[in-house]
């Protein structure tokens, strides 16, 4: 992650109009892994697939103002920063049932969950799936894969009817040129969160072996 806020910092600094350049720095990491196009799933393949319809962006932005001003981390961001995240983010309903993350996969956006429940799976080596959470609104999930271009550790299950709010690559980057303090602030907090969770994982998986 040092390379990375090392970027961050240098993209803080806006440059002279005429040497400014748009960012790629999430959306490149993707593309520079040289995948074979079945292996990396977007957001827009993921939708189309589990029959997700759209949420209206004022609604899903009130509920992620609501949510987050109660998160010990991502309350550092008032409703006006995230009120001026909404033109990044996608918000989408999905029905019960339906693979929003698949464990191994290669995916380009993380999903918060705005309401209802998802369940967090890990598939073992011997076959067992083993359940490490149950992912209730406002909590944050596939962001590992977002910020370090890596397979998924999980699967995420919608256990009801779920509104979410998706942020993808592209929209990372575009946040990145437009609003960078924003960008920089939101992926110093999402880095807080992933790293509590995977301290309270894997602390699970030892105590399952």
């Amino acid at each position: 992650m040092k390379g990375l806020f090392g970027l961050l910092r240098k993209k803080s600094k806006t440059p002279p109009a005429d040497e400014q350049l748009d960012s790629m720095l999430f959306t490149t990491a993707f593309a520079g892994l040289g995948l074979d196009a079945n292996l990396l799933v977007p957001w827009e393949a993921r939708a189309v697939e589990v029959g997700a319809t759209r949420l209206n962006p004022d609604r899903g932005t009130q509920l992620l103002q609501g949510l987050w001003a109660k998160d010990k981390y991502m309350r550092q961001l008032d409703q006006d920063a995230i009120g001026r995240m909404e033109r990044f983010f996608e918000f989408a309903t999905v029905a019960a049932n339906r693979d929003i993350i698949r464990q191994n996969e290669y995916g380009n956006f993380m999903v918060v969950l705005l309401s209802g429940s998802i369940a967090v799976d890990r598939v073992q080596p011997w076959g067992e799936r083993l359940r490490l959470a149950e992912a209730a609104p406002g909590e944050i999930l596939g962001e590992m894969s977002l910020l370090d271009s890596g397979m998924r550790f999980s699967a995420c299950t919608t256990l009801s009817a779920c509104d979410i709010a998706v942020l993808n690559a592209d929209a990372m980057d575009e946040m990145l040129s437009a609003e960078p303090a924003l960008a920089a602030n939101l992926i110093a907090l999402l880095a807080r969160k992933l790293s509590l969770r995977l301290r309270v994982v894997s602390a699970r998986l030892n105590d399952n072996k």
